[in-house]
């Protein structure tokens, strides 16, 4: 049976590794989920392939597959640069972990929601949105398309979380606690629930949450690192 086949498709970059005398190993996400290709020849200086496949970048590929795994990128062509990304510092370094972990949860859980997520981090980066509020939506989201639920409806008791009472985090039980000078009330639930359950546009728009953002973060971390 042949299953030689063709795709055209849309694509995040993940990882470059360089392989033989001119070629690239890439480990894409895509709309499907997380796939390989090698790009051949892409590091030659006329490469047509070159401009195609930069990280950091929303790219259309054309991969052919033949019997193995892997595919070959026939054409590639540059749909989005985020260029603003790459001059400044904090940012880079943040779309470099966003890659990298998404990377890593595709290796268990290939969910084609994945690449929503890297496509929607990204642009809200090189868009200006606050590095605090992508990483807090970034980790939250990505927990939670790897089939991690995150608990933000009930505290460590099952009890319902009630809008007059405050809560810290507890990270061995992941939910929250009743306290009664707790570091979470209504409005930093409200904001995490929207964000977990919003896109990041829509989780930008909130105004004053500024403020809330370390505590927001400190508990997406706290979720993330207890998934792994």
């Amino acid at each position: 049976m042949n299953m030689q086949k063709d795709i055209k498709t849309q694509a995040y970059v993940l990882r470059r590794t360089n392989y033989g005398e001119a070629d690239r190993i890439l480990n894409l996400i895509t709309p499907s989920g997380k796939i390989s290709a090698i790009a051949k020849g892409v590091r030659k200086e006329r490469s047509k392939l070159a401009g195609g496949v930069e990280m950091f970048s929303l790219v259309n590929l054309n991969i052919h597959f033949g019997k193995g795994d892997m595919g070959t990128v026939t054409s590639a062509q540059m749909i989005k640069y985020y260029d603003k990304i790459l001059i400044d510092l904090e940012k880079m370094e943040l779309a470099a972990l966003i890659l990298k972990k998404v990377s890593l949860a595709a290796e268990s859980a290939d969910n084609p929601e994945f690449f929503k997520i890297v496509d929607e981090s990204l642009a809200g980066l090189n868009d200006g949105v606050d590095t605090a509020l992508v990483e807090s939506w970034f980790l939250l989201n990505l927990t939670r398309a790897s089939g991690e639920a995150v608990n933000l409806y009930r505290d460590v008791d099952g009890e319902k979380l009630m809008s007059d009472c405050e809560y810290d985090w507890d990270a061995m039980e992941g939910a929250f606690v009743k306290h009664g000078n707790g570091e979470y009330g209504v409005n930093e639930i409200k904001m995490l629930r929207l964000m977990t359950t919003s896109g990041l546009v829509m989780s930008a728009r909130v105004k004053n949450v500024e403020p809330m953002l370390p505590k927001i973060l400190k508990i997406a971390k706290m979720v993330s690192r207890a998934k792994k």
